[in-house]
């Protein structure tokens, strides 16, 4: 049977969130070929595809306005965001970096915990029973590494931590794109982030220059593959695919990550994390299911 245009356009953003999927998977991988600090990693990756994605952010902009109000939660999405990068990045370089992407993508959980404690949503029981589930799921993967290494075990903490952040920076970015289109919402967002990690960089006294190449062109990966690419297409396939859909689908990009520590860094997890893992993945994913049955998605603007 022939494949026709039609079907190769309705293919093209499944296509789209694979390419997201691998490009956010190879974020942690990036962090670790990067021999900096990780708020340096990330000023990097920020600012770079701030560069990349300002000519496309301009022509969105072209004799349309930048609403004020969108502008503010692009900046405090920017600001959760460069804070999750900082102990996400950190958090790469002291645990495995399939533990980091695993409890950095817990912010489906916190969003929803934030629904619940700012805005009173009321959560089914599917929500408790997927909390529980990826509470024994990171316990399990936590406290193996606990037990082997306590520093590893922080690293897994701050893992956690960077998720909280992560929750902000979907929180300021649900309110944000009511005002402003994707592209403008992106560039903004990554730009006052990029500078906010500047500022942690200079504070912190952490050297900006005198890397190996093998670390710049690290930079350059994060910033093109994960961050530019990565982005990118998976706004694509949120412009043609419901939130609800999509979300679950990311939630692999730990798995990527993962898989491709394996051959690419030589980390190999024990059968108890596998398991915790997959424990967290099916929490997280149940969590993201009640959350979006009891939110009606916001209309995009101007998408």
């Amino acid at each position: 049977m022939a494949v026709t245009p039609s079907d190769r356009k309705s293919a093209l953003p499944y296509f789209a969130l694979a390419i997201g999927v691998i490009a956010l998977g190879f974020s942690a991988l990036f962090v670790r070929w990067a021999d900096a600090p990780g708020p340096v990693t990330g000023a990097y990756r920020m600012g770079l595809a701030s560069m990349v994605l300002l000519p496309l952010a301009m022509r969105r902009g072209r004799g349309r306005a930048w609403p004020r109000r969108g502008m503010v939660f692009a900046v405090l999405g920017g600001t959760s965001l460069a804070l999750d990068i900082a102990l996400w990045n950190t958090s790469v370089n002291m645990t495995r970096a399939a533990n980091a992407a695993l409890f950095g993508n817990t912010a489906p959980l916190w969003v929803a915990v934030a629904g619940w404690a700012l805005f009173g949503e009321r959560l089914p029981s599917l929500f408790w029973g997927g909390l529980g589930i990826t509470l024994l799921g990171a316990g399990a993967v936590a406290g193996a590494d606990f037990l082997t290494h306590p520093t590893l075990g922080w690293g897994d903490v701050l893992g956690l931590l960077a998720g909280v952040f992560y929750a902000g920076y979907y929180l300021a970015t649900q309110f944000g794109r009511r005002h402003l289109d994707s592209a403008r919402y992106v560039w903004l967002a990554g730009a006052a982030s990029a500078t906010v990690l500047l500022l942690i960089c200079l504070f912190a006294g952490l050297p900006l220059t005198g890397y190996s190449l093998q670390t710049y062109l690290a930079f350059f990966g994060a910033a093109l593959v994960t961050q530019s690419i990565g982005y990118l297409v998976v706004g694509y396939a949120l412009g043609h695919l419901p939130a609800s859909l999509v979300s679950p689908i990311m939630i692999g990009q730990p798995v990527m990550t993962a898989l491709l520590g394996i051959p690419l860094l030589g980390e190999h997890l024990s059968l108890v994390q596998w398991l915790g893992g997959a424990a967290v993945v099916t929490g997280v994913y149940l969590i993201n299911r009640a959350h979006s049955s009891q939110v009606e998605e916001p209309a995009e603007a101007n998408a």
